[in-house]
């Protein structure tokens, strides 16, 4: 199976393409980067053994997307909008901290024009799915976020771009595609080591009532490898966090078995109301 990484040049997208590279069940990757310096990184990562391909190109444009997916029978979406820090707004957060008699306050942020999620989360990630369906490919798994059902979730303050709900609509526009798809909704990442903690698989953002919200990138990118083959991830949508390690029943192994295991379907009729066009 020949696989394409969109954001391969990410902290989640490299291990991906790391993980694809090193699997006998697939054909070395092809990661679509924006830079000479980030395939270099990457390369750097996978060994000069690998015959893993780095393409420099962007999503925002269709051309360099059809040709990412050529000859691909998959197609892993790791593309996100990243907001920036106001630095005034650090220093304003940072000394309310210090003085107690000053009421603490949370940083501001911005998405740069080219960086807004209503681009980089709907418009670029349709020009993905575009782009898969129409050079042939047979699974995508989209790697979104936990949060979407909530018009009112931090994420979608930060900067006023309401990214998880055009988040949303992207991965509402791939369920509606006819592709064979699978959508992981990750809680927040992690920057430690994988396949040490019980996953947790739910829906409709049930997770997020509970204390464990966060999950490990390399768990992440494990399970949305995992997703390209298993009959358990066909069509289906779920929402990812971990437990702590050393917590429950010890690290998820089968990620099939943990599909299976989910009580229902994703709900896309929530959340109403949105400020950003549902479908």
């Amino acid at each position: 199976m020949k696989v394409a990484v969109t954001g391969a040049g990410g902290r989640t997208g490299s291990l991906c393409m790391k993980l694809l590279a090193q699997s006998p069940e697939f054909a070395p990757p092809r990661g679509l980067v924006r830079s000479e310096k980030s395939a270099a990184k990457v390369k750097k990562l996978l060994g000069a053994e690998s015959d893993a391909e780095c393409v420099i190109g962007d999503v925002s444009d269709a051309t360099s997307c059809r040709a990412l997916c050529e000859g691909c029978d998959g197609l892993v979406i790791l593309t996100s909008a990243v907001p920036k820090p106001k630095i005034a707004s650090l220093v304003v957060a940072i000394v309310s901290k210090i003085l107690p008699w000053m009421d603490a306050k949370r940083p501001e942020f911005y998405f740069p024009d080219e960086g807004r999620p209503e681009l980089v989360d709907w418009a670029y990630q349709k020009n993905q799915i575009d782009a898969a369906k129409a050079a042939g490919v047979k699974k995508v798994v989209l790697v979104s976020s936990m949060g979407g059902t909530q018009i009112d979730n931090f994420l979608n303050t930060m900067g006023d771009g309401n990214i998880l709900l055009w988040k949303r609509k992207a991965e509402m526009y791939l369920k509606a595609s006819g592709l064979d798809y699978a959508i992981v909704h990750p809680g927040g990442l992690l920057d430690k080591e994988g396949g040490k903690r019980e996953l947790l698989a739910g829906l409709d953002d049930s997770l997020l009532s509970g204390d464990r919200r966060s999950v490990p990138r390399a768990d992440v990118a494990r399970v949305a490898v995992a997703c390209l083959t298993l009959a358990e991830a066909r069509n289906v949508s779920f929402d990812l966090a971990s437990r702590e390690e050393g917590e429950g029943s010890g690290a998820t192994t089968d990620v099939g078995a943990m599909l299976a295991n989910l009580p229902g379907e994703y709900d896309y009729s929530m959340p109403t109301g949105s400020p950003v066009p549902l479908p």
